[in-house]
């Protein structure tokens, strides 16, 4: 696999002074490990931009930073989704040495027979899978080809999906990844839902709200 690098600096500004950082162009970001203590960092905008949109959770990145390399993995993205921009990013540093847990995207692939013999729709289950495996050995997604499902009723579980090498599966083999069901059976449950629902909301007691307290207590706050 062809290896990423994402270059970095390390950054002074902290607090509420990282709005300055993207002012800048730079997004502000923190990488930390088990032998690596917070960093504070930031990576240039559009180059970093770039590069996030293609890969996934499980992508082991080589973070330069200042010149050092860090084998890293995204682990959390905080996201502005109106002007889809990064606001800031937390990168977990790890040991292409050590074994790590982390989820992967399950993506499905192949076309599926029940979609053309039948009024059918095939309805996923769990989306991602935890995994246990050498940071290098991490695959990008795991495909899961649909063309099994032949039939009204017919799914594929995590137990029915082979686990790729030096990988292990740490979700439950019973999970459901994609069942075939019935376009009337699923449109008779949403319907279900949508009454239980109404019924309920019907038997809450109703929302008073102190309109006049609410702006004195915004006056005093002033």
């Amino acid at each position: 696999m062809e290896q990423i690098t994402l270059e970095a600096k390390k950054r002074s500004e902290i607090g509420k002074r990282v709005k300055k950082v993207r002012k800048d162009g730079f997004i502000p970001a923190v990488i930390y490990g088990r032998n690596v203590n917070p960093i504070p960092i930031s990576l240039e905008k559009l180059s970093a931009t770039q590069i996030l949109n293609k890969i996934s959770s499980s992508t082991v990145l080589n973070l330069k930073i200042d010149g050092k390399d860090y084998a890293a993995l995204v682990r959390d993205v905080q996201r502005d989704h109106i002007r889809n921009e990064f606001l800031h990013l937390d990168f977990l540093a790890v040991s292409l040495t050590e074994k790590l847990r982390t989820t992967v995207t399950i993506s499905l692939v192949g076309e599926a027979p029940v979609l053309k013999e039948y009024d059918a729709l095939i309805v996923p289950g769990i989306s991602e899978v935890e995994v246990e495996a050498l940071p290098q050995d991490l695959p990008e997604m795991i495909e899961v080809d649909i063309s099994t499902l032949s039939e009204i009723g017919d799914a594929i579980y995590l137990k029915d999906i082979p686990v790729p090498a030096n990988i292990k599966f740490l979700t439950d083999d019973e999970e459901l990844i994609a069942v075939a069901s019935s376009v009337k059976e699923e449109k008779e449950e949403l319907a279900e839902v949508a009454e239980q629902e109404l019924e309920v909301e019907g038997k809450a007691e109703p929302e008073v709200i102190e309109h006049g307290k609410i702006r004195e207590e915004k006056e005093e706050e002033k």
